[in-house]
């Protein structure tokens, strides 16, 4: 894992509806949600990056206005994803 140090505006975190105490966590849900929101991750991948259940990410998702879309690939992707996880 790579750590960084961001300096955000109190704007950002206003808009963001950041919560302070846990600023790096909401952060990183957010560029996943963005990753996901491109179809650069399926739902359980992003599910995973945000240390989130499948169905917490499709909340949290739901929350912040981001259809869902999983079709085939995305099934693939999760299926491939869960069978590695079995190994």
């Amino acid at each position: 894992m790579h750590n960084i140090t961001l300096q955000l505006p109190d704007d950002l975190v206003k808009l963001g509806k950041l919560e302070r105490n846990d600023l790096s966590r909401d952060a990183l849900k957010l560029l996943v949600l963005e990753l996901y929101r491109e179809e650069l991750v399926s739902p359980g991948k992003a599910a995973e990056l945000c240390g989130l259940s499948l169905s917490g990410f499709m909340q949290f998702s739901a929350a912040r206005q981001v259809p869902l879309h999983y079709g085939k690939a995305e099934i693939e992707q999760d299926r491939q994803y869960f069978t590695k996880l079995g190994t």
